[in-house]
């Protein structure tokens, strides 16, 4: 055999295995979410997947929403998420939590704001804290940062936290992609402010941490429940993906001992380490509310749709079969009628308005100023017998108005008549005995002359200059932001210099 032709020889052998063994590689997972999740939990724990042998992953970190939609999509096995799911669109993906990361508070490293109070926190967030001043800083406007999108992770769950809602507005103008941006932000603007996450930051000497009721962010106030202000890192799946089983075993890896201990070098608490945050979840976002003055959260955040939707529906059943146990024990009914009226709400139309949850907010009125009520169905027509069951509302004034409390059911009359405009009448002379009462004819109403409507009162009016925000303008002219909106007819915060804006009534 000559030389050549050895080497020819050799040259396709090696070029078959070469083919064989590409043939052979499994296709990497592909991981997709928030920059958080990618650089607390999912970029050293890849690299200890890859070293182990078990395959190759394919990191895409940008933002929660993305990687969310990509694995309900099909185009990521996997995505990372700092908030539980949220809307009928992601119901049909898991959500298993991993870890526990603190939500920090950062700014510039000269600001010589060490400490806010979760009060102050709020109010900022609400657009009425807008100088450094008033938190202790110097006289210099606070330039607040967030992420562009209200579902992002840390976005979702610091809003969840102070307001009861994950998407809640904010006054927040300046406005980022990721957390990874809204830092880098931070770290050139000397008045600015953000939320970010400690696992993003621990370490980074270009911003301040800022500590919150005086204690500071660490793995330690985290576990022990003394910093109030964490969320659950998730890793997102779809349990009818083609890779089902491989993502599973990829999660299994990330909670084992060696996932965990990767865990901590981030500042992370280990989900498996917090089982005390969780059973105290409920407990805490009652505290937080009590303290910013607002709604708290309506149920446990840590539990999952399924499992709260079960709980839900038995409490809801048990409270039904008690009311029904007490009327019976009452009315002395039968068993007999008891069976037929069950088979009657058994059978009976469901209300349409059954399980409604609507959430309203004033702005047009100053005595309704800054009211917010919810409301929420609990039962259906057949339980209640009317065409909108059984409706609670709750209304809590953000402004320092007293609380306005629902009036009982009792106490609310079918129908008040408009007092008429009558005068009274006389007395008529006692009848004589046995004698017809005499009858005495009402006087005919007078109707009262309505007074002429007063001319409307001339409009205050604001040209907007350059650097003007909508929550700087409310601010200078004394008035709420959600009624300056609702007087322009503005659908967000954006104005232009040169923009004429009502601001309200000539004084």
């Amino acid at each position: 055999m000559s030389l050549r032709l050895a080497r020819l020889i050799s040259a396709t052998l090696i070029s078959v295995c070469a083919s064989a063994t590409v043939l052979a590689a499994e296709p990497p997972l592909v991981w997709r979410g928030d920059i958080t999740t990618a650089r607390g939990v999912v970029t050293d724990v890849a690299k200890a997947w890859e070293k182990s042998g078990k395959g190759k992953i394919e990191l895409q970190p940008f933002n929660t929403a993305s990687g969310i939609d990509a694995v309900a999509k099909g185009s990521a096995d996997l995505a990372g998420s700092a908030r539980p799911s949220f809307g009928a669109s992601e119901q049909s993906l898991t959500f298993t939590p991993v870890a526990w990361d603190a939500l920090v508070m950062i700014t510039y490293p000269s600001n010589p704001v060490s400490n806010i109070t979760l009060k102050e926190l709020h109010e900022i967030y609400f657009g009425h804290i807008t100088n450094w001043k008033d938190v202790g800083g110097n006289d210099e406007p606070i330039n607040l940062y967030a992420v562009a999108s209200p579902a992002d992770g840390v976005e979702f769950s610091m809003r969840k936290l102070l307001f009861g809602r994950g998407n809640q507005p904010v006054a927040a103008p300046r406005l980022y992609v990721n957390v990874a941006k809204l830092e880098e932000g931070v770290t050139l603007d000397k008045r600015g402010l953000g939320a970010t996450t400690l696992a993003g930051v621990a370490g980074n000497k270009k911003v301040k941490i800022i500590s919150i009721d005086g204690v500071a962010p660490s793995a330690a106030t985290v576990a022990s429940g003394a910093y109030p202000l964490y969320t659950e890192l998730y890793l997102v799946t779809n349990d009818a993906g083609p890779k089902a089983a491989e993502t599973k075993e990829f999660i299994q890896f990330v909670t084992s001992s060696q996932g965990s201990s990767l865990l901590r070098a981030h500042s992370l608490v280990p989900y498996a380490d917090g089982a005390s945050l969780a059973s105290g979840d409920a407990a805490r976002r009652a505290r937080i509310a009590s303290v910013v003055g607002t709604r708290a959260n309506v149920g446990a955040a840590m539990t999952t749709p399924t499992v709260a939707a079960a709980a839900a529906a038995e409490t809801t059943e048990a409270k039904a079969a008690a009311a029904k146990e007490t009327v019976v024990a009452k009315t002395g009914k039968s068993a007999k009628g008891e069976k037929a009226a069950k088979e009657a709400v058994a059978n009976a139309e469901p209300s349409k308005f059954a399980g409604v949850v609507a959430s309203v907010t004033t702005t047009g009125h100053v005595a309704f100023n800054g009211v917010h009520a919810d409301a929420i169905t609990i039962s259906d027509n057949a339980k209640r017998g009317g065409r909108f069951a059984k409706v609670m509302a709750d209304a809590v004034t953000v402004r320092g108005k007293a609380v306005a409390k629902p009036m009982p059911a009792a106490e609310i009359p079918e129908k008040t008549p408009a007092p008429l405009p009558i005068k009274p009448v006389a007395e008529a002379a006692p009848a004589k005995a046995k004698a017809e009462p005499a009858k005495v004819e009402p006087k005919k109403a007078v109707a009262k002359e309505v007074p002429a409507k007063k001319a409307a009162a001339p409009t205050r009016t604001y040209k907007v200059s350059s650097g003007d925000t909508l929550y700087s303008i409310a601010k200078k002219n004394a008035v709420d932001v959600n009624q300056l909106r609702a007087m322009n007819g503005l659908k967000d915060n954006n104005v232009h210099p040169g923009q004429v804006l009502k601001v309200g009534s000539a004084r």
